[in-house]
């Protein structure tokens, strides 16, 4: 399946009796590997409406801000992303955000 066939197909179910954190997450997952950043955005942040709870939203929401040229933005999403995850017990999540939020915040040229 192509990724605009599964976006489309992802969008379909938007709204719908299946609309939760996981079908956004997915749809934001599928709009950032289309190189959609700014539009997957939405759809994390509509994920984590769904479940503030959910680390892996706030990891992918940390990286599809780091591509639209936010660093202020994705250190935040991996700070409150590596918060949930130590509440949840979720070292592997919290541990992946640790190292991306080290290397966002690392002085240029540092």
């Amino acid at each position: 399946m192509s990724k605009d066939v599964l976006i489309a197909s992802l969008r379909a179910q938007c709204d719908g009796p299946r609309d939760g954190a996981l079908l956004r997450y997915a749809l934001g997952n599928a709009l950032l590997e289309t190189g959609d950043a700014a539009n997957a955005i939405g759809e994390l942040l509509q994920a984590l409406r769904f479940d503030p709870r959910y680390s892996a939203a706030w990891k992918l929401l940390g990286k599809a801000r780091l591509a639209t040229d936010d660093p202020t933005g994705a250190a935040e999403a991996w700070r409150q992303g590596i918060a949930v995850a130590q509440e949840r017990g979720d070292k592997q999540a919290e541990k992946e955000m640790a190292v991306f939020l080290r290397r966002v915040e690392r002085p240029a040229g540092g």
